[in-house]
């Protein structure tokens, strides 16, 4: 929540008298401060308080520092509040360990001198508010009349700056430090800040200054690795490391520049044009041709962290709790955005909305998720991945709930070099293995005519199995290992052919393809293959039969 925005709604609660407030946070002291703020700002709240704060360990305790005696206990402090006679405001730390939830026993007796007390500080002479302050707050059902909840944000991009700044300024004159930002590099170390708290910020910028003796557009990693245990805590996601880059993925040249296009689009240069951020994007097509690696490399070339949903963890067996896991990791993404969420094999998970086998639980996830994609307003980007895209309800697909619908086809003869170069090149690091293998265009040609209806997937073990044959003999690497490992495989092409058409006929006229127009010339080419069992094949899909390749 906007700081000013927060400072106004509590002075507006101050103001109207309301007794009991309730505000959850991990910063307590950053709480406390901006509460005093408030309280001491005449141009906010017309009649200033006096700040008390109280907790178990030190009792009620005055903006000065003075303790009062005998108030540890929590009933002896609400008979203090009470005797009180000047305008004030009364923080209780931690004081939800008394009302019960997660398996504690409520303490009725302390309840019920809470209710007593709401009517003695709305009648009082001078105003005096509470405020319970802990990380998490049950209200206990006798009470959720009496205490209004009032959200307060995570720091926001001043703050972080100011934090950042401060750093700055007491190691400026450090000579084991470096500090090299740019104006552009240091907005972009503030945003994925982010969703961290002030500590929390200081302790990735810090992290860096010890490990890398530096402070530079490289902090980002440190930052990124601190958003990961949030993640970890949360336990509905998974924190995946932008470990492939654009780079590590041959062809799909079309969907890659929507994605560098998008680059940056979060940043306050954007907002210059109009534009908003991205909302997200679905890749569909065949199984095994790069729909997964592309959501991990957008987190490599955007410099976001990538969290990964998996649909088996927001399904519980207990009634409403399904869709609270959704909602905690929905929340989760947005508190550490600008983020971006990968919901791989989306189809998977929704796509029993239609049954009610499940007594209408994947109807109402569903219904949250949609919700969030259309009202979102943090910067979290979807990545959803499906292969079985008829498999996913229509109101998923229309227009404003994704950005762009892309379509990823079997590989060209091109992406099938460029597939190839990648994975022969990433391994061939020893000369024992290399030889004399030639990594010219003449092999990969060679590799690529071979692989005719190869998906990614299966290049990838073809290279491999014919290292393994190199390796068993304990020699070097050969054309003839690969080409070999190419002829012994049955392609997903052939195996699935029914289903691959139908995916094409869907995409046809629904989506557009990742690949650049001037690849896909590459399936008109006509290959004569060995002869086929199956009619199917025909014309669309690689036959390994006696007749022309025509996509």
């Amino acid at each position: 929540m906007n700081k000013d925005l927060f400072s106004t709604r509590l002075a507006h609660y101050l103001r109207a008298r309301f007794s009991f407030l309730s505000i959850t946070t991990w910063e307590e002291d950053r709480l406390i401060r901006d509460i005093k703020n408030v309280c001491y700002n005449p141009e906010l709240i017309k009649t200033t308080r006096k700040v008390y704060t109280w907790s178990l360990t030190e009792g009620l305790m005055d903006d000065e520092g003075k303790t009062k005696h005998n108030t540890k206990q929590p009933l002896t402090a609400l008979d203090y509040i009470e005797k009180i006679e000047e305008p004030s405001v009364i923080i209780l730390k931690d004081f939800h360990i008394y009302l019960g939830g997660e398996n504690r026993n409520p303490d009725f007796q302390l309840i019920r001198r809470i209710r007593d007390l709401v009517t003695v500080l709305v009648k009082s002479p001078v105003p005096k508010n509470v405020i319970f302050i802990s990380p998490t707050f049950s209200i206990p059902l006798e009470l959720q009349k009496d205490i209004i909840i009032v959200d307060y944000g995570l720091p926001t991009y001043d703050e972080i700056k100011k934090v950042l700044h401060q750093m700055i300024d007491l190691n400026k004159n450090n000579s084991r430090i470096e500090i090299n930002l740019n104006e552009e590099e240091e907005e972009k170390l503030i945003k994925a800040a982010l969703g961290l708290t002030i500590q929390e910020a200081e302790n990735a910028f810090a992290l860096s200054m010890v490990f890398d003796g530096k402070l530079d557009i490289n902090t980002v990693e440190h930052v990124l690795q601190e958003k990961q245990q949030i993640i970890q805590k949360n336990g509905l996601l998974e924190y995946v490391p932008h470990e492939p880059s654009m780079d590590d993925i041959g062809g799909l040249e079309n969907l890659k520049r929507w994605l560098k296009k998008r680059e940056n689009s979060w940043l306050g240069s954007a907002s210059e044009y109009g534009l908003p951020s991205p909302k997200g994007l679905l890749i569909t097509g065949v199984p095994g041709c790069g729909k997964s690696l592309i959501a991990k490399a957008v987190s490599s070339l955007w410099k976001l962290p990538l969290l990964k949903l998996d649909m088996g963890k927001i399904f519980s067996g207990l009634v409403g709790s399904s869709e609270e896991n959704m909602r905690k990791a929905i929340q989760t993404a947005e508190a550490i955005s600008p983020s971006i969420l990968w919901i791989d094999e989306i189809e998977k998970g929704l796509g029993g909305t239609n049954s009610n086998g499940d007594s209408g639980t994947s109807t109402r996830i569903f219904g949250t998720l949609l919700t969030w994609m259309q009202e979102k307003t943090k910067p979290v980007f979807l990545v959803a991945t499906a292969n079985n895209i008829r498999a996913l309800p229509p109101e998923l697909l229309r227009k404003g709930r994704f950005d762009e619908i892309f379509f990823v086809d079997l590989p060209t003869r091109k992406e099938r070099k460029e597939i190839f170069k990648i994975h022969i090149e990433k391994r061939l690091i020893s000369e024992k293995v290399k030889g004399d293998f030639q990594l010219d265009a003449e092999t990969y040609e060679k590799l690529a005519d071979a692989s005719e209806g190869f998906i990614g997937a299966e290049i990838e073990q073809a290279v491999i199995s014919g290292l393994f044959e190199a390796y068993s003999e304990q020699r070097a690497l050969h054309v003839c290992d690969i080409l070999k490992a190419i002829q012994q495989t049955v392609p997903l092409s052939v195996t699935q052919a029914e289903q691959i058409r139908s995916i094409r006929d869907w995409a046809n006229v629904r989506a557009v393809a990742a690949t650049l127009q001037d690849d896909r010339a590459d399936y008109s080419q006509n290959i004569v293959l060995e002869p086929s069992q199956d009619p199917l094949d025909e014309d669309i899909y690689r036959s390994r039969g006696g007749r022309t390749l025509d996509f």
